[in-house]
């Protein structure tokens, strides 16, 4: 017979992961940041490119009433112009526990095309990791953004880059409709191994669930889905920022 109390306490656990990653209380966050406009090239009313404190400057597009990024970032410093760690060994990546990035596989075609990829403490630093007048998002302005495209089940085609030149085939429902752009980063994880290039794209949101965990969004090569993870903050993930 199986133990109810072992249940009722894998239940409970799964509960308060999935509740943590959906009750986001992160400071800084709008989910309705721009006033309008659909899908558009730009910001409503707004900038057509932001540019880091590095001088990178990226596109950005308006969907629905918010306005991202539709590039990764690439920044190698905090938006008052402190630098941020890089070039960690493996041993290192994995005892960090302050801001960090790395470049997949140090290979500056890979910095080029798919930016950075940067530890959750990088995104909590006070110091700031996106352009002024940008922000992390929280996990209600994906929720905003996955809602507007019409759900976790289809927003994923919606949001990821068309063909196959960067994502591998068969790259399902990719129709980039919302010009999000996502690209298929892959990640660095927190043993220091880089993992997917080519197969999936993870962008880390502002929220901390635990006091090792943080929450993000992935999309992958063989869905039509953009779904939720709950990752150790020495994680290396992609960054888009969405603004103020």
């Amino acid at each position: 017979m199986k133990n109810p109390r072992l249940i009722l306490l894998i239940v409970a656990m799964l509960t308060t992961v999935i509740y943590s990653c959906s009750d986001d209380n992160s400071p800084g966050g709008s989910s309705n940041n721009n006033g309008g406009g659909a899908n558009t090239g730009g910001c409503a009313g707004g900038p057509t490119t932001v540019t880091d404190i590095d001088g990178n400057v990226y596109n950005v597009v308006s969907i629905g009433n918010q306005c991202w990024m539709k590039e990764n970032l690439k920044t190698t410093r905090y938006k008052n112009g402190n630098p941020i760690p890089s070039g960690l060994s493996d041993a290192q990546w994995q005892a960090n526990t302050s801001g960090a990035y790395s470049v997949y596989k140090d290979s500056a075609q890979n910095d080029s095309v798919y930016g950075k990829l940067y530890n959750w403490y990088a995104v909590a630093d006070t110091n700031g990791l996106c352009p002024i007048g940008w922000h992390m998002p929280n996990i209600a302005e994906w929720d905003t953004l996955i809602n507007y495209l019409g759900g976790v089940s289809i927003a994923g085609g919606a949001m990821k880059e068309t063909g196959l030149t960067n994502w591998s085939t068969p790259n399902i429902g990719a129709t980039d409709s919302s010009r999000f752009t996502g690209l298929p980063g892959g990640f660095r994880d927190n043993n220091g191994d880089y993992l997917l290039l080519g197969n999936l794209g993870q962008w880390w949101s502002s929220l901390q669930f635990s006091t090792f965990g943080s929450c993000s969004r992935y999309l992958y090569f063989n869905s039509n889905d953009i779904s939720q993870d709950f990752n150790n903050k020495n994680y290396g993930f992609s960054v888009r920022c969405v603004r103020d």
